[in-house]
């Protein structure tokens, strides 16, 4: 029972550090420095338990589990326990999906709803959210925005664990693989979105496949089974977003080529299922994107291009960026010494090391909004987490075989090390730009109330998306986020900002109003996004504060919100 120790050790530091954590002002390393420093302490211990827990081979499943359970709950619900609203303006997007769902009772097309068409052409991870809204007897999606990323990374342990029992019996390396998983996963698609739930059902998909769907393809009652709900599985993934069945498609061609997988039929069902969706619902979009899409085909320098925008800046944004990268390389340098010091263990789980190797091909293809880049890590990880684990083990045992035996004491401490620093590095890699990821709830109600009292037609300006209910009711207001135009437009807003503002945003037709908002998360995403200096904020500030054009008609601590007199702005123009 001694690992019971540190892990009980590690969540009272842990619990104790939330408690006396203060969001209130968060500087530019985020969570990284607002946490109180028993965080940290408690997050070693954890990490120092588990691997003096997991390196005995005859160690029950449980504990190595509960420890794993632990890291998330100490990685993921920090976050929804310390911040009173939920993160990430794309999740506030999403639920405001979930809302034109609950609202509507159905889907619209693009001449309805513009680019924000393309999450009805794939509603089933919104339309899901909604029903379960639905039955909860809720009015949205906030509370479970904040508790997601725990769910999602729990959910996703169940088939990443059965992929990797299909080629280890050694316990040590199949939980110091799912170890790795957990705490290189700093990318952030765990929150509420389509693809975090994707990835689980990728990876499902997958397990299903490796273990049930071996060799040529068999007959009978169970195989039949087993291809239902295969299928079953598939469905919602290709449902719910556009790249997932993509690198399934790929991952299943590549295992049906192996001898091991020859069954081909998952790879054709899921062809068959994505044909499907593709050439009828989601055609619209598909017709539309498909040149853009066409163009950027092997051009791989755009691919991987982040662009105007979103180049971090700042010591906090830029620790945080290398830090992510540092975590990365480390894993699939690991990764890389694992497949090639186990030779065997290489030979044996060759179908998952070609798996690792699929995402990449992804950076050839698209630059998926100037994402694909972080998507490709993310589906390599599974792999590379398993290989990365086998750099730091012993090479005992037989893969696939019996228990192998126990370690010589230099792998004991050797190790240890990398697990600490890979386990701490996650913090600033996933949590060091939360001062861009936070909204306070002074500026989810200034934002909350303007989304609510605007008429129909009406336009919302801000300077970019970052902040909470950026798109609320986005199927009666239009936006426009003018850093979002290219670098010369910018330089001529910045030259003379209220008015040049106020000609874009004068043609609003009755009984739709004008509006600029102003908040602290478009502030400090323009800040450390190297959009605008903080210098060149206020100078936007106080040109629309002193400006006639502009009235200002609710405000607070986070921010201000503007109306535009559009009388004034034309009787100017004449």
């Amino acid at each position: 029972m001694w690992p019971a120790g540190p892990l009980a050790a590690a969540l009272a530091l842990w619990a104790y550090a939330v408690r006396a954590t203060d969001v209130t002002t968060l500087d530019d390393f985020g969570l990284v420095t607002a946490v109180h420093p028993a965080y940290w302490a408690g997050l070693a211990v954890l990490a120092a338990g588990f691997w003096f827990t997991v390196r005995r081979p005859d160690r029950a499943d449980g504990w190595s589990l509960a420890y794993v359970l632990g890291l998330l709950v100490v990685q993921r619900a920090t976050q929804a326990l310390v911040y009173p609203t939920p993160l990430y303006a794309w999740a506030w997007k999403h639920d405001a999906v979930v809302g034109h769902l609950l609202t509507d009772g159905g889907l619209r097309t693009g001449a309805e709803l513009g680019d924000m068409a393309v999450y009805d052409q794939w509603p089933g991870f919104f339309a899901g959210q909604a029903a379960a809204v639905r039955l909860a007897g809720v009015e949205n999606t906030l509370t479970l925005m904040s508790w997601w990323p725990l769910v999602s990374s729990v959910l996703v342990l169940a088939p990443l664990v059965l992929i990797y029992r299909t080629f280890t019996q050694d316990r040590r390396l199949i939980w110091t693989g799912v170890w790795i998983f957990c705490v290189g996963n700093w990318v952030g698609q765990d929150y509420f979105s389509p693809q975090s739930l994707a990835l689980t059902l990728h990876l499902t998909v997958i397990a299903l496949v490796l273990r049930r769907f071996p060799g040529a393809r068999q007959h009978g009652p169970r195989q039949a089974v087993w291809t239902t709900v295969l299928i079953t599985v598939m469905i919602p993934v290709v449902l719910s977003h556009q790249l997932t069945p993509v690198v399934l498609i790929v991952s299943l061609g590549v295992l049906a080529l192996t001898r091991r997988h020859r069954d081909r039929l998952p790879f054709l069902a899921a062809v068959a299922l994505f044909a499907a969706w593709n050439l009828t619902a989601s055609l619209p979009f598909l017709s539309a994107a498909l040149p853009e899409m066409l163009a950027s085909v092997g051009d791989i320098g755009a691919n991987v291009e982040t662009g105007y925008g979103t180049t971090p800046t700042g010591t906090g944004a830029v620790t945080a960026s290398w830090a992510a990268r540092a975590l990365s390389g480390t894993v699939l340098l690991l990764a890389l010494l694992g497949a090639l010091r186990r030779r065997e263990l290489s030979r044996h789980a060759r179908p998952l090391l070609l798996l690792a190797g699929v995402p990449p091909l992804l950076i050839a293809a698209n630059g998926y909004g100037s994402e694909m880049i972080f998507r490709v890590l993310m589906f390599m990880l599974p792999g590379a987490a398993f290989f990365a684990a086998a750099a730091l083990l012993p090479r005992t045992g037989v893969p696939g075989g019996t228990m192998p035996r126990p370690a010589p004491a230099r792998f004991l401490w050797l190790p240890l090390p990398v697990v600490l620093a890979t386990t701490l590095a996650f913090v600033p890699s996933y949590a060091g730009k939360d001062r861009l990821s936070y909204f306070p709830p002074a500026e989810a109600a200034l934002v909350g109330d303007l989304v609510e009292s605007a008429p129909d037609g009406s336009l919302v300006a801000a300077a970019n998306r970052n902040y909470p209910r950026a798109y609320g009711d986005y199927w009666r207001l239009d936006h426009y986020w003018f850093l979002e135009e290219d670098r010369a437009k910018v330089e001529r807003i910045l030259a003379r900002p209220a008015r040049t503002l106020a000609l874009d945003m004068k043609d609003v037709a009755e009984p739709g109003r004008a509006y600029l908002l102003l908040t602290q998360g478009q502030r400090a995403d323009a800040e450390m996004n190297g959009r605008l200096t903080d210098a060149e904020w206020r100078r936007v500030e106080k040109s629309v504060a002193t400006s006639p054009y502009f009235r200002r008609v609710a405000h607070n601590r986070a921010g201000a919100v503007y109306e535009l007199d559009v009388r004034a702005v034309e009787e100017d123009a004449r």
